[in-house]
């Protein structure tokens, strides 16, 4: 990027420094005086001042100062102060996208990045203790879960800053059977299990309480298939994915008292602190917009591009 390059060369990495201090904050916040960054970063008073007038030549950020009151951020164009922080690609992580919900998802996030010019990239991979996981330890920027997964796995520090809303994740999870005279679970059935999926393996808990079931735990992709092949009993399963690959197989709606069908709701998730990634992304990522392409994608209106 040319401005970063004519940045580098001017006031080496202060710019870059403040841009990153600077995309933590919104609209009417104090940012700290000239003093306490040369202090805090080891530069001479000019070096900060002149990465200052940078960021705001830029137009990445508009000042207003108050005398003794200090200085104030009067405007920020976050996709502009991406730029100057020098970070690379705005990376995410989300479920494989077997279904057609996933693949407008993915769609809806990149159409609005590209609007805003951000770089931007998905990665996929299952299991939502895996995406969290992975977001922990900084691997990605921000993560897609279910609303569901996301009240149930507070050990990971994570903070949810956007919801798509019903059916953005899932249209619904529901319980299925290989013998087709089944509708709930009963004592001695094989049931399959990933613990890697809050979602399948805390409702096939609930499901399947006060009955004496023996549980198989196995990897997502592999219980489908077992099912079908009569190796297992029962198991919570994705509807999408059944009606998207036509697969014949006897289901039943879940039926839980007080279950709020939370497991539906797509999510976004950054980690506690990461007040950088959360302005940008709600300032980029329109969520109206990422429901009307994932809607077209599902109606067939509109080729998946993600």
């Amino acid at each position: 990027m040319a401005l970063n390059s004519k940045l580098m060369q001017k006031n080496g990495f202060m710019a870059a420094l403040l841009a990153r201090e600077f995309i933590t904050k919104k609209a009417g916040d104090r940012i700290n005086t000239v003093s306490f960054y040369a202090e805090k970063y080891s530069y001479g008073r000019g070096t900060v001042q002149n990465a200052i007038n940078v960021i705001k030549e830029a137009g990445a950020a508009e000042l207003s100062t108050h005398g003794h009151m200090g200085t104030y951020i009067k405007s920020i164009d976050y996709q502009k102060i991406w730029e100057l922080t020098l970070w690379e690609t705005l990376m995410g992580v989300m479920p494989l996208p077997y279904s057609r919900l996933y693949e407008g998802l993915a769609t809806g996030l990149y159409k609005c990045a590209e609007v805003a010019n951000i770089p931007f990239n998905l990665a996929y991979m299952r299991g939502a203790k895996n995406r969290l996981e992975a977001l922990s330890r900084e691997r990605y920027d921000f993560a897609v879960v279910s609303k569901f997964t996301f009240f149930r796995s507070s050990e990971y520090e994570t903070e949810m800053i956007m919801d798509f809303g019903k059916k953005s994740y899932v249209d619904e999870h529901v319980v299925i059977f290989s013998d087709n005279n089944k509708k709930e679970p009963e004592d001695g059935m094989r049931v399959g299990i990933d613990k890697s999926s809050p979602d399948l393996y805390l409702l096939t808990l609930e499901v399947c309480k006060g009955k004496k079931v023996n549980y198989f735990e196995l990897p997502y992709n592999q219980i489908l298939t077992k099912l079908l092949n009569k190796e297992l009993d029962m198991a919570i399963w994705n509807i999408d994915e059944i009606n998207d690959r036509k697969i014949q197989v006897n289901s039943h709606k879940i039926n839980i008292p007080g279950f709020n069908a939370d497991d539906t709701n797509a999510v976004l998730v950054v980690k506690k602190g990461n007040e950088g990634v959360k302005n940008l992304l709600q300032t980029i990522i329109d969520k109206t917009k990422v429901k009307d392409f994932q809607k077209k994608v599902l109606t067939g209106k509109m080729i998946p591009n993600y």
